[in-house]
Protein backbone atom coordinates (compact mmCIF):
# COMPACT_ATOMS: atom_id res chain seq x y z
CA UNK A 1 0.00 0.00 0.00
CA UNK A 2 1.47 3.51 -0.77
CA UNK A 3 1.25 5.73 2.06
CA UNK A 4 1.93 9.76 1.91
CA UNK A 5 2.28 11.53 5.51
CA UNK A 6 2.51 15.39 5.42
CA UNK A 7 1.53 18.27 7.64
CA UNK A 8 0.42 21.91 7.52
CA UNK A 9 1.46 24.90 9.76
CA UNK A 10 3.69 22.30 11.83
CA UNK A 11 6.54 20.42 11.85
CA UNK A 12 6.15 16.70 11.95
CA UNK A 13 7.37 14.99 14.92
CA UNK A 14 9.05 11.69 14.59
CA UNK A 15 6.12 10.82 17.24
CA UNK A 16 4.12 11.59 15.63
CA UNK A 17 4.77 9.75 12.54
CA UNK A 18 5.73 6.70 14.29
CA UNK A 19 2.08 6.92 15.70
CA UNK A 20 0.33 6.73 12.24
CA UNK A 21 2.88 4.61 10.43
CA UNK A 22 1.75 2.03 13.33
CA UNK A 23 -1.77 2.92 13.43
CA UNK A 24 -2.23 2.73 9.40
CA UNK A 25 -0.15 -1.38 9.69
CA UNK A 26 -3.09 -1.75 11.99
CA UNK A 27 -5.79 -0.93 9.55
CA UNK A 28 -3.78 -2.31 6.73
CA UNK A 29 -3.30 -6.14 8.63
CA UNK A 30 -7.62 -6.00 8.90
CA UNK A 31 -7.95 -4.79 5.75
CA UNK A 32 -5.36 -5.80 3.34
CA UNK A 33 -7.43 -4.58 0.34
CA UNK A 34 -6.50 -0.63 0.99
CA UNK A 35 -4.15 0.39 -1.90
CA UNK A 36 -3.75 3.71 -0.76
CA UNK A 37 -3.35 6.41 2.40
CA UNK A 38 -2.70 9.67 3.06
CA UNK A 39 -2.64 11.56 6.51
CA UNK A 40 -2.38 14.82 7.45
CA UNK A 41 -1.58 17.01 10.07
CA UNK A 42 -2.69 20.74 10.16
CA UNK A 43 -2.71 23.20 12.42
CA UNK A 44 -5.03 25.71 12.24
CA UNK A 45 -3.97 29.06 14.20
CA UNK A 46 -7.55 30.89 13.25
CA UNK A 47 -10.13 28.12 14.61
CA UNK A 48 -13.00 30.24 15.81
CA UNK A 49 -13.04 27.95 19.16
CA UNK A 50 -9.99 28.01 20.51
CA UNK A 51 -6.51 28.65 19.58
CA UNK A 52 -4.03 26.46 17.35
CA UNK A 53 -6.67 23.34 17.19
CA UNK A 54 -4.86 20.01 15.89
CA UNK A 55 -6.33 18.32 13.04
CA UNK A 56 -5.72 14.96 11.66
CA UNK A 57 -7.41 13.83 8.11
CA UNK A 58 -7.21 10.40 6.87
CA UNK A 59 -7.65 9.46 3.10
CA UNK A 60 -7.94 5.74 2.01
CA UNK A 61 -8.61 4.15 -0.89
CA UNK A 62 -9.75 0.99 -1.99
CA UNK A 63 -10.30 -1.30 -5.13
CA UNK A 64 -13.00 0.19 -7.04
CA UNK A 65 -11.78 3.68 -6.39
CA UNK A 66 -13.83 3.58 -3.35
CA UNK A 67 -12.57 6.37 -1.18
CA UNK A 68 -13.36 7.05 2.75
CA UNK A 69 -12.29 10.34 4.69
CA UNK A 70 -12.25 10.70 8.11
CA UNK A 71 -11.01 14.41 10.09
CA UNK A 72 -11.00 14.64 13.85
CA UNK A 73 -10.00 17.92 15.63
CA UNK A 74 -8.58 18.01 19.03
CA UNK A 75 -6.15 19.64 21.76
CA UNK A 76 -3.16 17.72 20.97
CA UNK A 77 -2.14 15.66 17.45
CA UNK A 78 -1.76 12.57 19.36
CA UNK A 79 -5.75 12.83 20.15
CA UNK A 80 -6.39 13.87 16.99
CA UNK A 81 -4.81 11.25 15.29
CA UNK A 82 -6.06 8.72 17.82
CA UNK A 83 -9.48 9.31 16.97
CA UNK A 84 -9.45 9.96 13.35
CA UNK A 85 -7.54 6.47 12.85
CA UNK A 86 -10.48 5.04 15.57
CA UNK A 87 -13.44 6.53 13.14
CA UNK A 88 -11.65 5.20 9.95
CA UNK A 89 -11.76 1.46 11.54
CA UNK A 90 -15.86 1.75 12.18
CA UNK A 91 -16.14 3.22 8.76
CA UNK A 92 -14.07 0.43 7.12
CA UNK A 93 -16.01 -2.08 9.47
CA UNK A 94 -19.37 -0.67 8.68
CA UNK A 95 -18.37 -0.73 4.52
CA UNK A 96 -17.28 -4.03 4.82
CA UNK A 97 -20.82 -5.18 6.97
CA UNK A 98 -22.77 -3.35 4.12
CA UNK A 99 -20.75 -5.39 1.77
CA UNK A 100 -21.27 -8.49 2.89
CA UNK A 101 -24.91 -7.97 2.88
CA UNK A 102 -25.05 -7.57 -0.81
CA UNK A 103 -27.10 -9.90 -2.81
CA UNK A 104 -25.77 -12.06 -5.35
CA UNK A 105 -28.40 -11.82 -8.52
CA UNK A 106 -28.54 -14.26 -10.48
CA UNK A 107 -29.99 -14.22 -13.96
CA UNK A 108 -34.07 -14.09 -14.01
CA UNK A 109 -35.95 -17.34 -14.66
CA UNK A 110 -37.99 -17.57 -17.32
CA UNK A 111 -41.65 -17.98 -16.11
CA UNK A 112 -43.25 -21.28 -16.69
CA UNK A 113 -46.89 -21.74 -18.51
CA UNK A 114 -49.78 -23.25 -17.62
CA UNK A 115 -53.67 -23.13 -17.45
CA UNK A 116 -56.11 -22.58 -14.65
CA UNK A 117 -57.35 -25.99 -13.74
CA UNK A 118 -59.29 -25.12 -10.54
CA UNK A 119 -60.40 -22.18 -8.57
CA UNK A 120 -61.74 -21.24 -5.24
CA UNK A 121 -63.29 -17.74 -5.27
CA UNK A 122 -64.40 -17.61 -1.72
CA UNK A 123 -60.81 -18.95 -0.32
CA UNK A 124 -58.87 -16.42 -3.05
CA UNK A 125 -57.04 -19.25 -4.34
CA UNK A 126 -56.71 -22.22 -7.28
CA UNK A 127 -54.47 -24.77 -8.99
CA UNK A 128 -52.37 -23.97 -11.99
CA UNK A 129 -51.74 -27.23 -14.42
CA UNK A 130 -48.10 -26.76 -15.56
CA UNK A 131 -47.23 -27.75 -18.94
CA UNK A 132 -45.96 -31.01 -18.62
CA UNK A 133 -47.89 -31.74 -16.11
CA UNK A 134 -48.22 -31.41 -12.58
CA UNK A 135 -50.79 -29.19 -10.16
CA UNK A 136 -48.68 -25.96 -9.05
CA UNK A 137 -50.88 -24.29 -5.95
CA UNK A 138 -51.33 -20.39 -6.35
CA UNK A 139 -52.65 -17.45 -3.79
CA UNK A 140 -54.72 -14.74 -4.80
CA UNK A 141 -52.02 -12.35 -3.83
CA UNK A 142 -49.08 -13.77 -6.06
CA UNK A 143 -51.58 -12.29 -8.88
CA UNK A 144 -49.75 -9.18 -11.16
CA UNK A 145 -51.68 -7.61 -13.47
CA UNK A 146 -55.08 -9.70 -12.71
CA UNK A 147 -57.68 -9.95 -10.69
CA UNK A 148 -59.13 -12.96 -9.26
CA UNK A 149 -62.31 -12.57 -11.03
CA UNK A 150 -61.19 -12.43 -14.28
CA UNK A 151 -59.69 -15.98 -14.17
CA UNK A 152 -61.65 -19.28 -15.45
CA UNK A 153 -60.41 -22.81 -15.57
CA UNK A 154 -58.12 -22.91 -18.67
CA UNK A 155 -57.40 -19.39 -18.39
CA UNK A 156 -53.57 -19.06 -20.03
CA UNK A 157 -51.26 -17.89 -17.05
CA UNK A 158 -47.49 -17.35 -16.83
CA UNK A 159 -46.17 -18.06 -13.62
CA UNK A 160 -42.85 -18.41 -11.58
CA UNK A 161 -42.48 -21.04 -8.32
CA UNK A 162 -40.49 -21.98 -5.59
CA UNK A 163 -41.11 -24.93 -3.12
CA UNK A 164 -44.02 -24.04 -0.12
CA UNK A 165 -44.75 -26.03 2.88
CA UNK A 166 -47.10 -28.23 1.39
CA UNK A 167 -45.09 -28.47 -2.41
CA UNK A 168 -44.30 -26.11 -5.31
CA UNK A 169 -46.36 -23.01 -5.46
CA UNK A 170 -46.48 -19.78 -7.73
CA UNK A 171 -44.68 -16.80 -6.71
CA UNK A 172 -46.28 -14.55 -9.42
CA UNK A 173 -49.28 -15.52 -11.91
CA UNK A 174 -49.00 -13.16 -14.86
CA UNK A 175 -50.54 -13.32 -18.25
CA UNK A 176 -48.11 -15.01 -20.64
CA UNK A 177 -46.44 -12.60 -23.18
CA UNK A 178 -47.20 -13.49 -26.80
CA UNK A 179 -44.78 -16.38 -28.32
CA UNK A 180 -42.89 -15.25 -31.01
CA UNK A 181 -42.06 -17.92 -34.01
Amino acid sequence: MELEIESRNVEMTPRWKTEIESRMGDLQRRYEDLTHGRITLTKNPHHKKQANVAEALIVVTLPGRQTMTSRKEDKTFEEAIRTAFDAMAIELRKYREKRGRTEVRTAPVPPLRGVVCKLFPKEGYGFILKEGGGEVYFHKHALQDLTFGELTDGTDVAFNIEEGEKGPQATTVHRPSPIIQ
